[in-house]
């Protein structure tokens, strides 16, 4: 009972003050180191791999991909955002959120209805208690104007509206996240099929390199200079690798057909001319922890997430205070159309009603036990959501040390290598060693090279990975502040996008 009196007065309070019941929003605290663990002194080591960011850096604002320099690459990112059918689905979603928040918006105002009727009217002789033996028919003209308005006492409406515009906000943080995602996506695409075209190079070229070492043993066999078992593996060696160059299509063209998904193209009406990989891996610039904050769209999404489930809890706490809502009707109604729009038909009536509900089974207590516990839900997503963007980071920032020091090692072990089926073949052909010697060296050289190949695509990917694990350029500036709703077109900003118009069509 006593609980009872405090929530009338509390009621009351809020009335005369006119405050919105519910938790004002902070944004959680996450756990942001002062630096990354995987950057490297500044020096020769780091060098070609990143470098710190400055404020005056534009290497990651819009087009990141450009970076790399490659002008096929470029164009095809560009067909990404033009037609990615992916990336048109979440934009339609963003605008489908952007529209709701004008459906939240209309409660803010009174409803207004009309509902004109004629009709003739007769009464049954035969009803009980009927005076009259022969009840005249009548005419009722009637033309009503009604209006309701629900109060926002306790900021419910406005809690809602809020909590649409940052779903919205969400949802065009998804649609950068898409974006994004996308853009590397085609980039690790492109980046495997130009390592696919450098690997068909080198093998087409030591399977002609090893067509002429058949040559020469077939031709010594006949001098007498070598044995069948010589030109046997001589012939193994030129088959197997014949072999490994014709698999190497296999993924070339898996790759290719990726692509053309990506730029909204069938497989079939899309093809790309071999090209080697000659891409070097770009300088990318590097801030600090605490900047990611601001430049991962998926992080951004899930902070308006955790704003919109704190608007969720006000929402619940204002179903336990009463509603009020006022209303109106007035018009003319007559008996005949003649009389229809005299003064005297004139009728109308004001009022308002004040609503609490007294008992609903726990119902109220179980929606708000229910809105804190999903905004501690939020909360926790978003957290993760950092913890798995210091890790994607700090993942790549790591490979690409590593992958630099590797490719420098490997460089070495190709020239040794090279140098070292030189010195067989030399010697085999002088008479000093069996063919077994050359076969040898020629499959240590050829795992070499390719070796070589995969590390440079390995550092270009992991380039493309860092540069989406730190938001690819975009940063929570680039969120639409959406305060108002213009039906017929969005202004919307994103890296690759660009800045305009998008159609609601």
């Amino acid at each position: 009972m006593k609980g009872g009196w405090l929530r009338v007065v509390g009621a009351l309070w809020a009335l005369l003050a006119g405050c919105t019941v519910g938790p004002d929003y902070k944004q959680p605290a996450v756990a942001t180191p002062s630096a990354y663990k995987e950057v490297p002194p500044t020096g020769d080591e780091a060098a070609g791999i990143w470098r710190p960011a400055r404020p005056e850096d534009g290497m990651l604002r819009g087009n990141w991909w450009e970076i790399f320099g490659d002008g096929t690459l470029d164009a095809l990112e560009d067909q990404v955002t033009a037609a990615n059918q992916t990336l048109k689905q979440a934009e339609a979603n963003f605008r489908q959120a952007r529209a709701l928040i004008g459906l939240q918006q209309a409660n803010l105002y009174p409803t207004l209805a009309v509902e004109p009727s004629i009709q003739s009217l007769k009464d049954s002789g035969h009803q009980p208690y009927f005076v009259l033996k022969h009840p005249t028919p009548t005419g009722e003209y009637q033309l009503p104007l009604d209006l309701s308005y629900e109060v926002d006492l306790w900021g419910q409406v406005r809690r809602t509206i809020t909590a649409a515009r940052e779903e919205a906000q969400a949802t065009s943080a998804d649609l950068a996240t898409a974006s994004l995602s996308l853009h590397a996506e085609l980039a690790i695409d492109y980046v495997e099929l130009r390592s696919a075209d450098a690997q068909q190079k080198l093998l087409d070229d030591t399977v002609a390199a090893f067509a002429d070492a058949l040559k020469l043993t077939e031709d010594r066999l006949a001098g007498g200079g070598a044995s069948e078992a010589d030109v046997a593996q001589a012939r193994t060696q030129l088959e197997t690798t014949r072999v490994q160059a014709t698999d190497v299509a296999v993924g070339r063209a898996q790759f290719e057909h990726a692509i053309a998904v990506l730029i909204g193209k069938p497989p079939a009406d899309f093809s790309l001319p071999p090209v080697p990989l000659s891409l070097d891996p770009p300088a990318v610039p590097v801030g600090v922890p605490s900047e990611l904050l601001e430049r991962r769209p998926d992080i951004a999404a899930a902070e308006r997430r955790v704003a919109e489930a704190n608007e969720q809890i006000g929402i619940a706490e204002a179903a336990f205070y009463p509603s009020l809502t006022l209303s109106a009707i007035g018009g003319f109604i007559g008996t005949t159309a003649t009389n229809w729009f005299e003064w005297q038909s004139v009728a109308w009536a004001v009022g308002g009603t004040i609503s609490q509900t007294l008992f609903d089974g726990g119902r109220r207590h179980a929606q708000s036990e229910a809105t804190v516990a999903a905004y501690d839900e939020t909360i926790a997503a978003y957290r993760q959501t950092t913890l798995t963007a210091f890790q994607e980071v700090e993942d790549n920032l790591a490979a690409l040390q590593i992958l630099a020091r590797e490719a420098e090692q490997q460089k070495g072990a190709v020239a040794a290598a090279e140098n070292s089926l030189q010195i067989f073949t030399n010697r085999y052909i002088g008479g000093l060693d069996p063919y077994l010697q050359v076969v040898t060296a020629q499959s240590i050289a050829l795992a070499n090279e390719r070796n070589d190949v995969d590390i440079r695509r390995r550092r270009l990917e992991a380039d493309v990975l860092l540069i989406k694990g730190l938001g690819g350029g975009w940063s929570t500036a680039e969120i639409p502040a959406l305060t108002g709703v213009n039906p017929h077109a969005l202004d919307i900003t994103l890296p690759g996008m660009g800045s305009g118009v998008v159609p609601t069509e």
